[in-house]
């Protein structure tokens, strides 16, 4: 036989990683409070808008009407 053929050498291991990755815990990632509205639909953030000035609106004539 012909012993000069190279060995075959390892072509994929995973051996360890779930160990390393669970050593200081697996995280979920950060959530912020108000998430990016970049991207969302226009028509929707138009009438986003103003669905809250018409909620400010009718709180600030509630606190009018409580005060009076």
């Amino acid at each position: 036989m012909d012993d000069s053929e190279m060995a075959k050498s390892k072509n994929h291991t995973n051996h360890n990683q779930n160990s390393k990755a669970h050593r200081n815990g697996i995280k979920k990632p950060k959530q912020h409070r108000y998430p990016s509205l970049k991207g969302v639909d226009a028509k929707f953030l138009r009438n986003q808008r103003y669905a809250k000035k018409g909620t400010l609106k009718a709180l600030a004539a509630k606190k009018t009407a409580k005060s009076a």
